[in-house]
């Protein structure tokens, strides 16, 4: 395969953009589409559930509330053992807890042991596959990477509409109980994606080569110098970066309305004097329009012209699936809800595809693991502050066209923050392309030649320690250039009168046989 690419990202190595990858991107997408769809499957066993425990339905529907606030809340937890332990370990202990949460539930005798069961361990072990699953797509994947996120993100609409049909199965075949233990005998599928996550490392012998390289030049102790620090558990300095506290602030806000047109719109059609199941019909065609929208979107996002300005696609994204959610509060027939179920799901899936991609141009690969938890832990408070507040004006106004309306300001609202803040606050970088990074080659006589070309280098923190490198190597050069002249004249005879230009070629050029010259006879 001829030269390894090394990466200045975490491992350190060039993101293949395929490969395994491929196989990393389809554990993603398997563990994307449990994530979202698994809080809004379960709600089939509602029914059940409030009959067998004597609960109203929005005591049941704690459990989807706390399953989403356990997905999003959890991310800077998930980021530490990320960076602690690597994300195949933390994978498959999620896969367990996910397992088990749903399998315990299956046992229990009030709503208040599912809240713990189904909700916070299953919840939980949901948060530590989706995150990791994200962060090694990201380390697989560069140019490819848009394309990537869209068939990744598609995961999640062709999961509700399989989980969805399934639960209602299990609970017509074997009853809530068996259906709960069913399910968690298929989340242990969450243990086999983790078997995928095979970690980027560069060769062992090409690293061994290297250090007898550096071992020949005499830098080893320079080396042991320049050694970068530690790996921090949680990087705070993204909260640094203007362009992360953008995006962070517009997807708060985007969180608050983004999620509530899909839970309410088939109330929104049984309102209108419509069957319940040509109401639920809606989410189908919603969901079936968000299982191509996602990729498309990820194709268009990888074009060369597009990709450096992915934000203000994004941008474009939010404002088509605001606009929707408006012009849908005017919707009085199923015709009309129809056309607004078909728009959103274009726009959502747009959204869907573009969310991660966009965090992940602006941070980097190295700092994503610790950027994505933060995102997340303030995305977890919009998320539970965004559908029970369009509830309470639902119950204040009696009328669903101020839902639409609340929610597509917000989206709104986000688009604009994004896109104006990006234009007045962010100067376009560069970004350093797979060309550019550092191509490491065995030549011929078992030497390794490290071939860099320039890279430009965004952070000042790393500019200032490689100057200041690079000024300890220049002084640590000129310190064993005068021992070394210090050395010759010890050596030089003091009774020999010769010219001081035959001297300084005497102690410069060693002889033909690799001895130095100790007699004047010899300079002569």
């Amino acid at each position: 395969m001829g030269g390894v690419a090394v990466d200045v990202g975490a491992g350190g190595v060039k993101a293949p953009d395929g490969g395994w990858g491929w196989a990393v991107l389809a554990g993603c997408f398997v563990i994307t589409g449990f994530s979202y769809a698994f809080p809004k499957a379960v709600s089939v066993f509602f029914k059940e559930l409030i009959r067998e425990f004597g609960v109203g339905y929005s005591d049941t529907a704690w459990i989807s509330s706390i399953l989403l606030a356990m997905l999003y809340g959890t991310g800077p937890l998930c980021s530490v053992l990320v960076n602690r332990f690597g994300c195949r370990p933390v994978m498959m202990v999620g896969g367990l807890f996910a397992s088990l949460g749903m399998i315990l539930a299956s046992f229990s005798t009030s709503i208040i042991h599912i809240y713990l069961t189904t909700g916070v361990i299953t919840g939980l072990g949901l948060a530590l596959n989706f995150q990791p699953s994200l962060i090694m797509l990201n380390r697989y994947f560069s140019e490819k990477r848009p394309l990537a996120n869209g068939l990744s993100a598609a995961g999640s609409p062709v999961a509700l509409c399989c989980l969805s049909p399934l639960g209602q199965v299990l609970q017509y075949q074997y009853g809530w109980r068996g259906g709960f233990l069913i399910l968690g005998g298929i989340l242990l599928n969450c243990c086999v994606c983790a078997a995928l996550m095979k970690p980027l490392v560069a060769p062992k012998s090409l690293k061994a080569k290297v250090l007898e390289q550096d071992k020949e030049e005499g830098t080893e102790g320079s080396e042991k110098k320049t050694k970068k620090p530690k790996a921090k558990l949680l990087d705070f300095s993204v909260v640094k970066d203007c362009g992360f506290v953008i995006y962070t602030v517009a997807a708060s806000i985007m969180v608050l309305g983004l999620f509530v047109p899909p839970v309410f719109v088939v109330s929104y059609a049984k309102e209108l004097g419509n069957e319940d199941t040509k109401s639920a019909l809606l989410l189908t065609i919603l969901g079936f329009i968000d299982i191509f929208a996602r990729p498309t979107c990820g194709v268009i996002a990888g074009l060369k012209w597009v990709r450096p300005r992915c934000v203000y696609l994004f941008s474009f994204a939010l404002i088509f699936n605001g606009i929707t959610d408006l012009v849908g509060s005017q919707a009085n027939s199923y015709t009309s809800l129809v056309v607004f179920c078909i728009f959103f799901g274009i726009s959502y899936g747009m959204v869907g595809a573009l969310q991660f991609e966009v965090l992940m141009a602006i941070v980097g690969t190295e700092r994503f693991s610790s950027a994505i938890g933060l995102v997340l832990l303030m995305e977890s408070i919009a998320v539970l502050v965004g559908p029970p507040g369009a509830g309470r004006l639902l119950d204040a106004t009696k009328n669903y066209m101020y839902v639409f309306l609340l929610a597509g300001s917000e989206v709104v609202l986000s688009a604009v923050v994004l896109a104006t803040c990006n234009f007045l606050f962010i100067r376009n970088k560069p970004s350093v392309p797979a060309d550019n990074l550092e191509n490491v080659t065995v030549t011929d006589s078992a030497k390794v030649e490290v071939c860099s070309k320039a890279i430009e280098v965004n952070d000042e923190e790393e500019k200032g320690a490689r100057e200041e490198q690079e000024k300890e190597t220049v002084k640590e050069l000129k310190e064993e250039e005068e021992k070394d002249k210090e050395k010759a004249e010890e050596v030089r005879p003091e009774s020999v009168t010769v010219g001081s230009q035959e001297v300084e070629r005497f102690l410069k050029e060693p002889q033909q046989n690799g001895e130095v010259a100790t007699s004047p006879e010899t300079c002569l």
